[in-house]
C-alpha cells in the first residue's frame, strides 16, 4: 500500500478563483484547519506577488508545525529570494518553482527557444537548491509539451537539484489515458527519474481533474496537488476530498492511501466555503448536502434495509454528524466552551468569554443553536473583530408593495462619531445599500450579492456574501445575523472596512520604508 502525499494549494491556486479575496486572518484560519486535516504540504501563497502575500506566507510557515509549508516562485531569482525570506523559518521549508514548456507558451508567452527555456530552468533550480532542502519544479502546461523535450528538461532540472517533479495539466486539456502515458514515458526516458518524486496537478476544465489525478497515481505519481472543494482558476482544481475518499473506498483497486484525517473533511469544506463565499453545490461529491440524501422510494427502501445497497460512503467517515448537540439560552459557559473544543474551534479564554456573550444574546432570540450556528458565529467574530472603521449601530427599513422602500442607517465611524443617513431604492436591499453609500466617504459598486441560511428553520441565521468595488478596489465581505437586512449591512461594511484597512496598512508600511 503506497502512501500518496497531499499537496494542498487552496491558499494559492484556490484563492485565484474569481471573486475570492481572503485576508490575513482568514488565510491563517484555513491553514490551521488544513493542518488538522493532516495534509502533507500547504502551498500558502506566492510570496513575490505582494507584501501582503509575503507576510501571510511567512506567518503560516512560522505557525504550522505538522505540515510542510511552501510558496510558489517563477523561474526568477528575485522570486526565489522572496520565497526563502518567507519560508526559511518553517518546520520544513520547500519551494515550488515553475517554467512553461509547451510550444504555445514558449512562442507567445516566454518568447524563448527550447535551449533558452532549459537554461533558465537549470539556472533557477540550481539557485533554489542552494537555499532550500526541497525543491519542487513544475513544467507549466506539461500535457501540451512535446514528450522528448519534456523528458530532456526534466532530466536537466533533476541534475540541477530538483527533488520533486510536477507534471501539471495546466489547462485541463488531457484525458486519463493520455496523462498516464505521459508518466509512463517519463519513467522510461528520464535516466534520473528514480531520484525524485512525481507529482500531478490537474485542472477541471473538461471535468476530468480527479480521473486524471487517479490515473497519475496508477502510473507512478506519489504526490497529488489540488484544493478543498475543487476551487481554483476557471473550472478549478482536483478536489482533494474526492481524491482521498476515492482512494479510501477503492483501496483494493488503487493500492494507495493518504494521511488525511477524513473526519475533518466536512469541517474543512464548510470553513473554506464560508470564507471564500463559494457555495458548495448540493450535488457535489463527498461534501454536497445531497451527497447522502435519498429521494427515490426504491433507494430509501434499500437503504433502510441495508445502507450499503445505495450508500458506498458513510456520512460519519467524512465528519458529517447526524446527532449534533443543540445548545440553547439555558446552556452554560462550560457547555459552550466544551462544544467549541469538540468542533475544533480554538479560542483563548478571554475570547471564549466574549463569544459566549454573543452566543447568549443570539440564543435569547433563536430557539436552538446548532453546531453550524456555533461555527458561523465564532468565525464571524474571530475574523471580523479587527478592521472595523465603520460599525453598524442600527437600521430601519420601511417597505410596502405600494410604497417606495426607504432605509435609515446609523453607523459609528473610526473616531466614534455617529453617522446617520436615509435613502430610497427599488427594493429593500437597494435602499439599504444606497443609504450605506451615503454614510461613507467614497463610492461603492455592488458586483455580487449572495445569501444563504445557516441550518434550517424559520429562525435560521442568514449569511450574506458581497463583492464590491469600493474606491477603485475590488473587495468582498461577509455578514451574519438572524435578520437578512442586518446581515446584508454587515457584509457591506465588512467589505468597505477591508479596503480602508489595506490602504491604511500600505500607507503605514510606506512611511516605515521612508
Amino acid at each position: 500500500m503506497r502512501t500518496i502525499k497531499i499537496f494542498d494549494t487552496t491558499l494559492r491556486d484556490g484563492e485565484q478563483s474569481a471573486g475570492v479575496n481572503l485576508n490575513f486572518s482568514e488565510k491563517l484560519e484555513i491553514a490551521r484547519q488544513l493542518e488538522r486535516l493532516n495534509v502533507d504540504i500547504i502551498e500558502a501563497g506566492f510570496p513575490a506577488a505582494s507584501k501582503g502575500d509575503f507576510a501571510s506566507v511567512q506567518k503560516i510557515a512560522q505557525t504550522i508545525n505538522n505540515c510542510s509549508v511552501t510558496g510558489l516562485a517563477r523561474a526568477v531569482i528575485s522570486d526565489i529570494d522572496a520565497a526563502w525570506g518567507a519560508l526559511k523559518d518553517g518546520a520544513e521549508p520547500r519551494i515550488h518553482t515553475f517554467l512553461a514548456t509547451s510550444p504555445i507558451h514558449r512562442q507567445y508567452k516566454l518568447k524563448k527557444t527550447k535551449e533558452e527555456v532549459v537554461e533558465t530552468a537549470v539556472e533557477t533550480v540550481k539557485y533554489a537548491a542552494s537555499k532550500f532542502p526541497i525543491v519542487q519544479w513544475s513544467a507549466e502546461d506539461a500535457t501540451r509539451t512535446e514528450l522528448p523535450f519534456l523528458a530532456e528538461i526534466i532530466e536537466k532540472v533533476i541534475q540541477a537539484g530538483a527533488t520533486i517533479i510536477n507534471i501539471p495539466d495546466t489547462v485541463g486539456y488531457t484525458t486519463p489515458q493520455e496523462y498516464g502515458e505521459i508518466f509512463q514515458y517519463l519513467r522510461s526516458h528520464v535516466p534520473s527519474i528514480d531520484k525524485v518524486s512525481l507529482s500531478a496537478h490537474c485542472h477541471d476544465d473538461l471535468g476530468m481533474a480527479i480521473a486524471n489525478s487517479l490515473s497519475a497515481i496508477e502510473n507512478g505519481a506519489t504526490q497529488i496537488e489540488g484544493t478543498i472543494n475543487g476551487i481554483g482558476e476557471r473550472a478549478g482544481n482536483a478536489a482533494l476530498e474526492e481524491l482521498a475518499v476515492a482512494l479510501y473506498i477503492r483501496n483494493n483497486h488503487y493500492q494507495a492511501s493518504t494521511r488525511l484525517n477524513l473526519q475533518e473533511v466536512s469541517r474543512t469544506s464548510s470553513l473554506i466555503s464560508k470564507l471564500t463565499g463559494m457555495v458548495v453545490p448540493a450535488n457535489k461529491a463527498i461534501v454536497g448536502r445531497n451527497a447522502f440524501a435519498h429521494e427515490s422510494g426504491i433507494h430509501q427502501d434499500g437503504v433502510l434495509k441495508e445502507k450499503t445497497t445505495y450508500e458506498i460512503i458513510s456520512p460519519d467517515l467524512v465528519g458529517f454528524q447526524s446527532n449534533s448537540m443543540v445548545l440553547g439560552k439555558h446552556s452554560g459557559r462550560h457547555a459552550f466552551k466544551n462544544r467549541l473544543s469538540e468542533l475544533g474551534l480554538e479560542v483563548a479564554d478571554e475570547e471564549a468569554n466574549r463569544l459566549f456573550t454573543v452566543f447568549k444574546d443570539l440564543a435569547d432570540r433563536k430557539k436552538e443553536m446548532t453546531d453550524d450556528d456555533l461555527a458561523a458565529i465564532v468565525l464571524e467574530e474571530k475574523l471580523s473583530k479587527e478592521q472595523r472603521f465603520y460599525d453598524l449601530i442600527g437600521i430601519q427599513i420601511q417597505y410596502g408593495t405600494n410604497s417606495v422602500p426607504t432605509a435609515t442607517v446609523t453607523l459609528s465611524g473610526s473616531n466614534n462619531e455617529v453617522i446617520q443617513e436615509a435613502g430610497t431604492g427599488a427594493g429593500s436591499i437597494e435602499a439599504l445599500y444606497n443609504t450605506l453609500e451615503k454614510c461613507l466617504n467614497g463610492t461603492a459598486n455592488l458586483l455580487d450579492y449572495r445569501i444563504q441560511s445557516v441550518g434550517a428553520g424559520r429562525d435560521a441565521l442568514a449569511q450574506v456574501y458581497v463583492k464590491l468595488n469600493y474606491e477603485g478596489v475590488e473587495t468582498s465581505g461577509r455578514g451574519l445575523a438572524q435578520d437578512v437586512l442586518e446581515a446584508s449591512s454587515k457584509a457591506y461594511l465588512n467589505a468597505v472596512n477591508r479596503v480602508i484597512y489595506m490602504k491604511e496598512k500600505a500607507q503605514a508600511q510606506a512611511v516605515e520604508a521612508n
